[in-house]
């Protein structure tokens, strides 16, 4: 007797890159060869190609989602007879260093402040909700940096509480990545945008409940959507490996820089200072924070050693 196989279960809709490109339609190309070179990261390879195919589809998407909230937001308006503004729409974007993380904020930034639903669109990146340095040195967590428990906690679910309480303006803390920590009373204002983009390591965190039942809020509790961007590990070493290297050649080129010291390094040097680096921190933060986060996302992109994405997950509602 043939054995019945029985089909995966899975929370997700599961599509290859083809697949996900056709679900673009008739969304229309807003950015132009120009626009995609300022967005994309020092060491990624985004192109004209990959916004079409992947981009586009998700920013059609979340123009949906958004307009059904909005719609949702109004019908709550008229059965309480309120007259509160809307409350900007959340998305976290999350993942591993290099990744790719920035590129994919700064990109569906631009695409979705050109559908007509969502004029306004912000960008904030919880690198500044670190702790300041000297913080992080006073309590031995320089080396646990992009960790959960080198971010002021309090201070990001503050802000996140008030933008969706329609407090305006929020500021958020800036973080300089020259001189690798927070520039002291420099903020960036969000005022009630119709979307708020959040991008970070750790932003799908989430902790055990507390047993006396008291609500204990987590960054993710305030998002409407959420993306994952997922590469294998080996190739987000060599990722990061070339990140480093480029910016030996660059950034850390500046005196100014934290990094500078790593300038004068040879090829070899540069290669093994990075895989050490990966391997001591990021590796280590990657499996015990951040992948166990992966299928708390409505979105996972899969990316492969060319930088595409060749797999799209999205949750079912």
């Amino acid at each position: 007797m043939e054995q019945r196989v029985e089909p995966e279960v899975s929370p997700y809709h599961h599509f290859t890159r083809a697949e996900w490109a056709a679900l673009r339609e008739d969304a229309p190309m807003t950015l132009t060869p120009g626009e995609i070179a300022t967005l994309r990261s020092v060491h990624d390879t985004l192109d004209m190609n990959e916004v079409e195919e992947i981009y586009l589809p998700i920013s059609r998407l979340l123009a949906m989602y958004v307009a059904a909230t909005q719609r949702l937001f109004r019908a709550q308006q008229a059965f309480l007879s309120t007259v509160d503004a809307k409350m900007p729409y959340i998305i976290g974007v999350a993942g591993s260093v290099a990744v790719g993380k920035s590129t994919t904020a700064r990109v569906l930034q631009a695409l979705l402040t050109r559908w007509p639903n969502t004029p306004k669109v912000d960008l904030v990146t919880t690198d500044g909700f670190l702790f300041p340095n000297a913080v992080l040195q006073q309590e031995g967590l320089m080396d646990k940096k992009g960790f959960p428990e080198s971010y002021d906690l309090g201070a990001l679910l503050r802000f996140l509480s008030g933008i969706k309480a329609g407090q305006r303006p929020m500021r958020a803390p800036i973080y300089s990545h020259l001189v690798y920590d927070i520039v002291p009373n420099d903020y960036v204002e969000i005022d009630r945008p119709d979307i708020l983009i959040v991008e970070g390591l750790n932003v799908l965190q989430a902790g055990r409940p507390p047993k006396d039942g008291k609500a204990i809020p987590f960054v993710s509790d305030f998002f409407d959507f959420s993306v994952y961007l997922d590469a294998e590990e080996e190739v987000l070493q060599r990722w990061y490996v070339e990140r480093f290297l480029a910016l030996r050649l660059t950034a850390f080129r500046d005196p100014v820089s934290f990094f500078h010291r790593y300038s004068k390094l040879s090829d070899a040097e540069a290669v093994a200072t990075a895989t050490g680096i990966w391997e001591r921190i990021n590796l280590v933060n990657l499996r015990e924070n951040i992948l166990p986060t992966r299928q708390r996302a409505d979105l996972i992109l899969k990316k492969v050693d060319s930088h595409r994405v060749e797999h799209v997950s999205l949750r079912k509602l």
